[in-house]
């Protein structure tokens, strides 16, 4: 029976090995020919993915796009600014309602539209109580039966939570469910953290025969200082669009107005954001190291100038500390 146990060392190694090797598959040079583009878009948490795909989607949609948002935050946050604030019942919950009442879920149970944009969230456990990831990999089980690959759409637009690395969160990536990755980040080094994680496992699943690219970088709440912008450079993907750290579209957001739209003075904004998305083909970021992205701000304000000092047993035994006999042979000269 002992024979029968996977080495998990030995699997451990090989997938290593998979991943150091360099991919064989090239990124595609050109836009995406399938139909629909299907585009997962990941950043930190409160970066504002939710503000920005609520209004691209609109935006695209008012451009005569058929466009699908689906929020694939926990938070279940994505469609509320669309939606002028209320919550739409999420995949998960709605499953497990009609699962104990012995019905079948439909399209209009989890599906709302507004401004020609449709929309769901997929949602997520209660804390304590099961595994997000888990509970994005069932919302897309879920989506399967309902008739995800026949839907008609021009854009798909997946809003993946970016500081999450478990399998769940990970899945249009490693599972090639979209064309391509677009980043939201800011001029702050948590933002860009995430970023450069979520490339690196772009990179990481291509070297694993993947087929998703990073098609750019959306700068929000952009006060000039230019590390976003930066990065972006760094790691060789372009700008698609920088959104001001401006109080009109502060209180906007926070009153769940959507100024994605050709009658608001950020219309035009968008417009150029959309265009961009449409037309930025995948390609092959080059992640930083952490001193490389550190590199990108003031030593002053990260820490980069600080000399590790290594601890000693004596430190670590504190009060406790005493001296012990060498046990060590030493020999008189012959």
């Amino acid at each position: 029976m002992k024979d029968d146990v996977p080495n998990l060392k030995d699997f451990d190694q090989r997938l290593r090995d998979e991943a150091a090797q360099e991919p064989t598959l090239e990124v595609p040079a050109e836009e995406p020919t399938k139909h629909t583009q299907i585009i997962a878009i990941y950043g930190k948490g409160g970066i504002g993915k939710s503000f920005t795909l609520a209004n691209l989607s609109y935006m695209m949609a008012e451009q005569g796009k058929r466009v699908l948002l689906i929020g694939c935050d926990p938070k279940s946050d994505t469609t509320s600014l669309l939606f002028g604030g209320k919550a739409c019942p999420t995949i998960i919950e709605t499953s497990t309602a009609k699962k104990l009442a012995g019905e079948e879920v439909k399209i209009g149970d989890v599906c709302f539209k507004r401004g020609g944009v449709f929309a769901m969230e997929l949602g997520g456990p209660e804390v304590g109580r099961g595994c997000g990831g888990r509970g994005i990999i069932h919302g897309f089980e879920l989506l399967e039966k309902l008739g995800f690959h026949d839907w008609d759409f021009d854009y798909v637009l997946l809003d993946f939570l970016g500081d999450v690395v478990c399998g769940g969160f990970g899945l249009p990536i490693a599972r090639d469910m979209a064309q391509k990755v677009i980043v939201v980040g800011s001029n702050d080094l948590q933002s860009l953290y995430v970023a450069n994680n979520v490339c690196s496992a772009v990179q990481y699943f291509r070297k694993l025969g993947g087929n998703v690219g990073v098609a750019g970088m959306v700068v929000n709440k952009d006060d000039g200082a230019g590390q976003a912008q930066a990065f972006a450079e760094a790691v060789d993907i372009p700008v698609l669009a920088a959104i001001p750290a401006d109080d009109d579209l502060r209180r906007k957001s926070a009153s769940y107005e959507i100024v994605g739209s050709a009658e608001t003075q950020w219309g035009s904004l968008f417009a150029g954001l959309a265009e961009n998305v449409a037309g930025a083909p995948p390609t092959h970021p080059t992640p930083l190291s952490q001193d490389g992205l550190l590199a990108l701000f003031d030593g002053k304000d990260t820490g980069a100038d600080f000399v590790l000092e290594p601890a000693t047993d004596e430190d670590m035994r504190g009060k406790y500390s005493a001296p012990k006999e060498s046990l060590e042979v030493i020999y008189d000269d012959a």
